[in-house]
């Protein structure tokens, strides 16, 4: 990491902060967490707005995590990758999808690769690279979505599409790599 990793010591941060991050890791703090740790707004803040994202939307949370697989591959965000690529494959992904999907981001110009994904997955797939790469959307990918989603999955997809896009930016910007 570009950044040392936050202590107690380092920056005290208060207790029920602390806590409420642990709890929400399972009892162990991650790498990003050492880097949020650093400033206490952004991490109560944080732990608050992901944990809804991650876990209070009930779209597909399949579609939701190739979203973030998505946007991981295409901003070299390998740390999200990491722990988003085992998330996709418990939540019914398989491992010929994240297949398709490696290959569709080593050249996202191109077609997203027919038969290895659905046609929502594809859907989902070309969504996130514009959203990443783009930021506008084609008008026939949004039409399409409107074809296959209703209002709310279409705001909850592009919700979690653009928080990983914020997350991976802060990965790769300071650094932080998977843990070992």
């Amino acid at each position: 990491m570009r950044i040392p990793d936050w202590t107690p010591e380092s920056k005290p941060q208060p207790d029920d902060l602390v806590q409420a991050i642990l709890a929400r890791r399972g009892g162990a703090l991650l790498n990003l967490d050492r880097a949020l740790l650093w400033s206490e707004p952004l991490a109560r803040g944080w732990n608050v707005y992901l944990k809804a994202v991650r876990t209070g939307l009930p779209t597909s949370r399949k579609l939701r995590e190739l979203g973030i697989c998505t946007v991981a591959l295409l901003t070299g965000a390998q740390y999200e990758y990491h722990h988003h690529a085992p998330d996709f494959l418990a939540a019914g992904g398989s491992q010929a999808e994240l297949d398709a999907l490696a290959a569709f981001a080593a050249n996202p110009r191109a077609a997203v690769p027919a038969g290895a994904l659905g046609a929502q997955e594809a859907l989902v797939v070309r969504y996130a690279a514009q959203m990443t790469l783009d930021v506008k959307v084609d008008d026939a990918v949004f039409d399409a979505l409107r074809q296959h989603f209703s209002t709310t999955e279409i705001v909850e997809l592009t919700s979690a599409i653009a928080t990983y896009n914020m997350v991976a930016r802060f990965l790769v910007a300071l650094g932080v790599t998977p843990e070992h």
